[in-house]
């Protein structure tokens, strides 16, 4: 969870661009971040939290779009290197 203290504008700034990120992917913030962690081949397992079975159903469409182009990555990567 985030602390009050953890929650700036620059934070608030940085989830907003990788969120236009994720809707032009098609995906929500959390399928893209889902699918982001699997595009490392060294990944084998993703753990994710819900407390509704809808929520999971909703987390496994990630696997729907799990590619990322070149220039998804260098734009996320610019985001997070911020």
């Amino acid at each position: 969870y985030l602390k009050e203290e953890q929650i700036s504008d620059e934070v608030i700034n940085k989830v907003k661009a990788l969120n236009e990120i994720a809707k032009n992917r098609e995906q929500s913030l959390a399928q893209m971040a889902i699918a982001w962690l699997l595009k490392d081949e060294r990944v084998t397992t993703v753990l994710v939290g819900v407390s509704k079975s809808e929520q999971l159903a909703d987390n496994v469409k990630a696997l729907n779009n799990i590619r990322f182009s070149k220039e998804e990555l260098e734009a996320i990567e610019g985001i997070l290197s911020t």
